[in-house]
């Protein structure tokens, strides 16, 4: 088990907050992709949280059930990591030959994980030669506790499932919903329900990766306490009102403006600091997924407090799927970013 490479006959898993995702494809990068199987499976947020010997055998169950629910007959899976558990970097090193840079590299890498490698699972992907300086080479690194993956991974493989890849859901998200054939750099968002994901593709590569938080669970406390109604009517508000400021009385927007302001200032932010390490690569777009992509007038917003051309990203873009598949997706379909990230995986 790697945690970024790993790939052959597989399926992928997405254990969001909740629901839980599963996706199987066929085809390739060149030839396109065809949708096989899927499963989308509404879960309690206790069920992830419940790190208990009990909590994690209820998980395995319900991972079992969804895999069941979806006529998954291959054993090998590819997983995502919550960006809250994993560190993502890149980083520049002199460019050698691919061969002596990856034995090189290998006996570096401590240098770039936040934690002593007895306690990480650590690995690498060597993304080409730098945009700013074509004598060195950048070089994406990811981490995790190697606690909190065996763990992860002992609950999975409880199922008599294989994980084959676990890999940080910002890149997954990335993949599916990056701009193909894009000039300029793309921010794309993905809006969570306790955090955000912030990825920036610059020539069909990963240049920026943060995570912040704060996600749609901000959004609802603060309609729940501002309109004095319950979560799920604050859900409902937000995401049938959205950012409409003649939607009753404008409350909602009134309420929303403050967390979303930030919320575009931290965007923003990333863009900038983006923009002053590669003097050449303008971000030309913002691409927004996950609950960004639900709420009314949400890239509306964004493209006026940044200036920036901002589009609800489509992450069945690469995928082929009949109209039967696609009327039953429709009202979850947008929540399938990373996982179908996962199953776009190179053979690379």
């Amino acid at each position: 088990m790697n945690l970024l490479h790993g790939v052959g006959d597989f399926f992928s898993l997405d254990i969001g907050t909740n629901s839980m995702r599963i996706i199987q494809l066929a085809g390739d990068e060149k030839t396109g992709w065809t949708l096989m199987r899927y499963a989308y499976v509404p879960i309690e947020q206790k069920l992830t949280s419940d790190t208990s010997e009990l909590g994690r055998k209820h998980l395995s169950e319900a991972i079992m059930g969804a895999v069941e629910q979806a006529g998954i007959k291959t054993k090998s899976v590819a997983v995502g990591l919550p960006a809250s558990k994993t560190f993502t970097s890149i980083v520049e090193t002199e460019t050698l030959p691919e061969k002596e840079l990856e034995k090189v590299f290998k006996y570096q890498i401590d240098k770039y994980v936040p934690m002593p490698m007895s306690d990480a699972k650590a690995d690498y992907v060597i993304l080409g030669p730098s945009p700013n300086d074509p004598s060195k080479t950048e070089i994406l690194v990811s981490s995790v506790a190697r606690e909190y993956a065996e763990t992860f991974l002992d609950t999975i493989e409880k199922t008599g499932l294989n994980v084959i890849a676990m890999e940080p859901e910002p890149l997954a998200m990335a993949r599916s919903l990056a701009i193909p054939g894009a000039v300029d750099a793309n921010l794309i968002v993905d809006f969570g329900e306790k955090s955000t994901d912030l990825v920036i593709m610059f020539q069909s590569k990963p240049r920026l990766v943060r995570s912040i938080p704060g996600g749609f669970g901000q959004l609802v406390n603060a309609v729940t306490s501002g309109l004095g109604v319950t979560e799920d009517q604050a859900r409902q508000f937000i995401l049938k009102f959205g950012l409409a400021e003649d939607q009753v009385e404008g409350q909602v927007f009134k309420i929303l403006n403050p967390s979303l302001d930030n919320y575009a200032s931290e965007l923003a932010k990333s863009v900038r600091f983006f923009q002053s390490k590669y003097l050449n690569g303008k971000v030309g777009g913002i691409v927004l997924s996950g609950y960004a992509s639900m709420i009314p007038l949400f890239s509306e917003y964004i493209e006026a407090k940044t200036s920036i051309p901002t589009i609800k990203g489509n992450p069945w873009q690469l995928v082929r799927t009949t109209p039967e598949q696609q009327h039953a997706l429709m009202p979850v379909a947008s929540e399938f970013a990373v996982v179908i990230g996962l199953s776009e995986r190179s053979n690379d």
